[in-house]
């Protein structure tokens, strides 16, 4: 059964990861207005899933940034704080749910809640009080950005098909140009101008992969002890820090 999505421009970022990046299928960046991606750090976890925390500026708008590295479309499903960002519905990562669809290799910024065809909402950071989920009465992942990934359906297509297809119904199916005491939130922000249109896409059964990022104010995850705030530094492990080359012994010439 064929699923209609809405398909946003592809950007052409630099090749390779980048700073503050996390994903093996894809890889995800948040990077503010404000220019550079959010720190991250990572957490313990298992491919499927990937975990980081992400430090938030309060009040900065901001964007997800996510590349496809595989080589055939994915539909990647996107929550924050636990609503879906296209539909604005609460959100289970489920392969029904409306997605953005990235072509082999290509990649997309999702700046906002998509409020019509050509518009969204700013994302930015805020209080948990004054965020969209919020005005749902929803804290259920408050301060979660989640990213599901969906690879599309193989099938065999018999030539007389792929030429019927060639001709007649490729412009369809291509995608269209383009207070800290509290928990952090996202919040509804400004409207801005964001084409997109509608595409055909059967998502398989199951993600590849689910990245989740819970962002917090630098205040929560120094108490955490996630950053490092000025406390007094750990100690080096000599098992793990170490620059991994063997040394000139004593004396050598």
């Amino acid at each position: 059964m064929r699923t209609i999505v809405v398909a946003l421009a592809i950007l052409a970022l630099a090749s390779g990861a980048w700073a503050g990046s996390i994903g093996d299928a894809v890889e995800v960046e948040v990077r503010s207005d404000r220019g550079g991606s959010l720190p991250l750090y990572p957490v313990d976890s298992y491919y499927p899933n990937r975990k980081a925390y992400a430090e938030a500026v309060k009040g900065d708008h901001y964007s997800i940034i996510v590349r496809n590295r595989l080589n055939r479309r994915v539909g990647v499903v996107v929550a924050v704080d636990g609503r879906n960002i296209i539909s604005g519905k609460k959100s289970w990562l489920r392969n029904n749910e409306r997605m953005y669809i990235l072509e082999p290799y290509g990649s997309g910024e999702y700046a906002g809640w998509r409020t019509g065809m050509d518009t969204i909402n700013r994302f930015y950071f805020t209080s948990a009080g004054d965020s969209y989920a919020a005005a749902f009465r929803d804290r259920t992942a408050m301060g979660v950005i989640a990213v599901a990934v969906y690879p599309e359906v193989r099938r065999y297509v018999e030539p007389q098909e792929m030429s019927r297809y060639k001709s007649g119904d490729r412009a369809a199916a291509a995608p269209s140009a383009k207070g800290e005491s509290e928990s952090a939130g996202t919040g509804f922000g400004r409207e801005e101008y964001a084409p997109a249109r509608m595409v055909a896409f059967e998502p398989e059964s199951s993600a590849v992969e689910k990245i989740f990022l819970k962002y917090e104010w630098r205040s929560t995850l120094c108490r955490k002890g996630i950053a490092y705030c000025g406390q007094e530094r750990p100690s080096r492990n000599r098992m793990w820090d170490d620059d991994g080359f063997a040394p000139h012994p004593p004396g050598w010439r």
